[in-house]
């Protein structure tokens, strides 16, 4: 039978969960839109892109992330400092581009909690985050994915879980129509996190979470709105989706 946790108990819980924001894109499609500064510092609203992820970490009750920049991240530093909205701030400067398994790795002697919450900078998911450390922890899962509902999946990539929330399997080339894709965001175990490459690029999610299927790997499956900014047409959609509300 799972636990029943109160809302005091889930706040301060996630109060000690450190957060990780994968800032380090280099953009190159986004370039003929926004190119003067790094992905997560697009402008939706007058606001950088990466704040509205920050806001919602700060309302889930965070208070304190790691932002693991590269491509321009001295302007994410210089924009952000040590601390935004009773956050506090730490920075992970990658060498040379990492990919995203590659970034958290080099920045794991920053990760003070074990789970660590981390989020994809380049797009945005409306999800209870509360209701995601619940999950995880009832299924003392080593790694849980969240996911969203798209009505075309082509471009994502579908994951399929079995009955228990386990995951079964990436599909990387996925039929144009909706499912459930990765949201861009984790709740990742140090074990996990541990078993990336040292010092070479590595992607998350084609290299590392595809060899922990059956092995402790879950999936949160949620109804909240998805969208990222990687292209200009999905720039100027976020932008709307912002501007109307709807998020």
């Amino acid at each position: 039978m799972k636990a029943r946790w109160s809302a005091s108990t889930v706040v301060n819980e996630l109060s000690k969960i450190t957060g990780a924001i994968l800032a380090g894109g280099l953009g190159t499609r986004l370039r003929s839109a926004v190119a003067d500064r790094p992905k997560v510092l697009a402008p939706i609203r007058q606001r950088p892109f990466l704040a509205y992820l920050l806001d919602q970490l700060s309302a889930a009750g965070l208070r304190y992330v790691v932002l693991c920049t590269g491509y321009m991240g001295e302007q994410v530093q210089a924009t952000f400092g040590e601390s935004y909205r009773g956050l506090r701030l730490a920075y992970s400067q990658e060498p040379a581009p990492l990919g995203t398994g590659g970034a958290l790795r080099q920045a794991q002697s920053l990760l003070k909690s074990d789970p660590v919450l981390v989020m994809n900078g380049d797009s945005y998911c409306d999800a209870n985050l509360a209701a995601l450390w619940n999950w995880h922890r009832d299924r003392r899962s080593l790694g849980t994915l969240l996911l969203a509902q798209v009505l075309n999946a082509e471009r994502y990539g579908l994951v399929r879980v079995n009955e228990d929330g386990a995951v079964s399997q990436f599909n990387e080339k996925a039929a144009d129509g909706p499912g459930l894709i990765s949201a861009g965001i984790y709740l990742l175990s140090h074990r996990l996190i541990e078993g990336i490459p040292v010092g070479r690029a590595a992607s998350l999610e084609r290299e590392v979470f595809p060899t922990w299927v059956g092995h402790g790997l879950f999936a949160y499956p949620c109804e909240g709105r998805f969208l990222d900014i990687g292209t200009p047409q999905d720039y100027r959609r976020a932008e709307l989706l912002f501007a109307s509300g709807a998020i």
